[in-house]
């Protein structure tokens, strides 16, 4: 095999790796797409004169619980934007939410940060550390990528958690991966 045919190859391989990659990316922007669509869905069911409602003395009020996962499509963008989070010296602080417009808006501003750093993200950065802490107790050491499922699989668990609010407030569930009890037009 001479040397040219070497180059060629590894050319191929390193072309076949590229592409692999975006393939990687894209896959994962559809399904940050689809799960906003669906958050967009529970969201948007929010009364706003329920804000302050909660299931159970140790649940979140409802608009802490909703607020928190508009928010959370955010956190892919400080996945590849930060090497972490300490909570020390950055407690966590709700966001001001007035309405159901101010809660809409954040999910969407939430969702545009997340997605334009994950257009931009390069595969090799899945790799790189993130921390997650409270002063010197480590929570989480993570990669980048993990800290962005993270952030996807927070935005399902909270959700599923929403749709109990509003099962209990007898509002009808919209479908998410199928049809609800409520929506069979899925």
């Amino acid at each position: 095999m001479s040397i040219t045919d070497l180059l060629l190859m590894e050319i191929n391989t390193m072309e076949k790796s590229k592409q692999q990659n975006m393939d990687i990316i894209k896959a994962l922007l559809k399904e940050f797409e689809a799960e906003f669509n669906t958050t967009k869905k529970f969201i948007a069911l929010v009364p706003a004169d329920k804000f302050d409602w909660a299931p159970h003395e140790k649940s979140m009020k409802m608009k802490s619980l909703a607020s928190h996962i508009a928010e959370l499509p955010e956190w892919v963008s400080m996945a590849f934007t930060a090497d972490g989070l300490d909570f020390a010296t950055a407690p966590y602080e709700e966001k001001h939410i007035e309405n159901s417009d101010d809660l809409m808006r954040l999910l969407e501003t939430s969702y545009q940060s997340g997605k334009a750093e994950l257009e931009k993200a390069q595969p090799n950065a899945f790799d790189e550390q993130w921390i997650l802490r409270n002063g010197d107790q480590i929570l989480g050491d993570l990669t980048r990528y993990e800290m962005m499922r993270i952030a996807f699989s927070q935005t399902i668990h909270h959700r599923a958690q929403l749709g109990v609010y509003l099962r209990l407030l007898n509002i009808p569930i919209p479908g998410s991966y199928g049809p609800s009890a409520d929506d069979q037009s899925f």
